[in-house]
């Protein structure tokens, strides 16, 4: 049944309540720092380590998590997971070696770290493309895939969803920094224990179908029943090849993929520029083992979908245009749920939308107000007038959202593939810009350049190249037929060409210019910046032998 009880609508308002009361306390306590342009967009000095670890979690987690990706374990299985738990060691890698660097050269921006390294036309370049990024595929996909997903579990009408979710996210992206840090804690609380009430609720119907009992049950059942399902590592021949192919997961492009997204992105750095080295690094290290949690929530409730749907349990409820639609899962458990659980699942799910809306749109209104505005625009900028500025600037990138996203065909494209698409054209020229930028001090800024244009023209040429030239003398190396029957390049497996290409070039490129002479700016980089504490290095320590485990058992 889609629309929720009276006993949902409380649950949910209770969690509306304390989400708002909170933020206003925030807000009011901290009133006089958020006046400062770096209080409200950066929350400088003021974020606990648990603050960050939740906000970057919250702002992580969003509707292409709840729905694409509990899709996605409904179609491949628990190979999904390899996002979610590759990102928490990618974590480590990032409290270690970027965030030290970062704090080190008083980096507070994305474009700010390119201008101060490269140069001011590179930093302008990419300022443009990360607000067209995230106002045209981030924030458009995270608002339609939400109010998609609150419309067909309320029964409320899809735009008051997607208008009700923007209002939701201005109130408290407002605030600033401090707002959003300090609610993402309630909102990640939300997220998890909801989450993982449906995750119960859904292998407990897969025991009680089964004519037994117990969470354990289940699980065994799933594993008996989707036997294929519990695979981390496809084979050739697996037909989800083309999206996981197969070692790629472990040594090819998903590190590009993460290292690039917790590495080089403003709508996550950001929560940690603002604290000192130790309270950062014990944010992201909490990041990182939420992150471990993340797939029990998001890819077991889409596997346990999948066996009732292999049973007809609701088979006539997964269908779209006479076809299986996966990532119609979730909605469909949630459904399932008893009234109150069912209040609490979906307050779960838009915390985790209103999250991620408001982390980006104060990411978007920290590039264009410090980057674009004040540099190009007015340079003589107050404190004051910049808050005022970002202010707006978030009610005008939420309205265009709002405008824009239903034109995009996110429906068709399904949200969790739409964005790593998209982003993955310019992601290895990104991350091979910046990764040479922190530890090559030769890396000169026409190198860079060539990683911005050159990168995105060979992600491009790679795309539509199976479609001009039959690649089937390739597949001996990967290459696998899609359903066109076109010898296509995996995803991830294009994303490391173009990352190999990118660096060879840089590389090229800045020999040729260092020897005629070319100065170049280095950031200062110490080898002491990335020793850590023995508390850091033993919770790293636990997060890789937990991956090994995992691995090991689901290989």
């Amino acid at each position: 049944m889609n629309q929720l009880s009276n006993g949902d609508y409380l649950v949910f308002l209770i969690y509306f309540a304390i989400v708002a009361s909170y933020g206003w306390f925030v807000y009011k306590h901290k009133h006089k720092a958020d006046v400062s342009s770096k209080g409200y967009f950066l929350a400088e000095g003021s974020l606990t380590w648990w603050a960050i670890g939740a906000s970057l979690i919250a702002s992580n987690i969003s509707a292409e998590q709840f729905i694409g990706m509990s899709g996605s374990g409904f179609k491949m299985g628990l190979a999904i997971a390899t996002y979610e738990w590759m990102a928490a060691l990618t974590l480590v890698i990032v409290a270690v070696f970027f965030i030290p660097v970062y704090l080190k050269n008083k980096i507070f921006t994305m474009p700010q770290f390119l201008n101060q390294r490269y140069n001011s036309t590179v930093a302008m370049i990419m300022a443009i493309f990360w607000l067209l990024l995230y106002v045209v595929v981030n924030l458009t996909s995270i608002l339609y895939l939400g109010a998609l997903a609150v419309s067909s579990i309320s029964g409320i009408a899809f735009w008051p969803c997607m208008v009700g979710l923007a209002l939701f996210a201005i109130v408290i992206t407002l605030g600033g920094m401090k707002v959003i840090g300090y609610t993402d804690v309630i909102q990640v609380f939300f997220l998890i224990l909801g989450g993982l009430v449906t995750t119960y609720i859904a292998i407990n119907l897969v025991s009680a179908h089964f004519h037994t009992q117990g969470i354990f049950n289940g699980l065994k059942l799933m594993e008996v029943q989707a036997k294929d399902h519990f695979h981390m590592i496809f084979k050739k021949d697996n037909p989800n090849y083309i999206d996981l192919p197969g070692l790629t997961v472990l040594i090819g492009g998903m590190w590009i993929v993460n290292l690039n997204y917790w590495g080089c992105n403003q709508y996550i750095t950001q929560r940690a520029l603002g604290a000192n080295l130790k309270t950062a690094r014990g944010g992201i290290l909490f990041a990182a083992f939420l992150k471990l949690l993340m797939p029990v929530i998001v890819v077991l409730p889409g596997i346990a979908a999948f066996v009732l749907y292999k049973q007809d349990v609701f088979h006539n409820q997964l269908m779209q245009g006479g076809e299986v639609n996966p990532d119609r899962a979730y909605p469909v458990l949630l459904n399932l749920l008893p009234a109150g659980l069912k209040g609490l699942s979906f307050a779960a799910l838009t915390a985790a939308v209103v999250a991620s809306l408001a982390g980006k749109a104060n990411s978007i209104a920290t590039i264009f107000t410090l980057d674009i505005y004040k540099k190009r625009i007015k340079p003589d900028m107050t404190d004051k007038q910049m808050v005022v500025v970002g202010k707006i600037t978030v009610v005008v990138a939420m309205v265009l959202g709002i405008a824009i996203s239903p034109f995009l065909g996110i429906d068709k494209k399904g949200g969790f593939q739409y964005i790593q698409e998209y982003t993955g054209f310019v992601s290895p020229g990104i991350f091979a810009m910046f990764i040479l930028g922190f530890f090559w001090r030769k890396t000169t800024s026409n190198a860079a350049l060539f990683a911005t244009i050159g990168g995105f023209a060979f992600s491009v040429l790679f795309k539509f190249l199976p479609n001009i030239v039959n690649l089937k003398f390739l597949s001996p190396f990967g290459f696998s037929v899609n359903n066109a029957g076109v010898y296509e390049i995996p995803f991830l497996d294009r994303m490391g060409f173009v990352f190999v290409i990118c660096i060879v070039g840089m590389f090229i490129i800045s020999m040729i210019e260092n020897s005629s002479g070319k100065r170049v700016n280095a950031l200062e980089v110490d080898t002491k910046m990335f020793r850590t504490t023995n508390a850091f290095a033993v919770g790293a320590l636990l997060i890789c032998g937990i991956l090994v485990a995992l691995y090991s058992v689901f290989w």
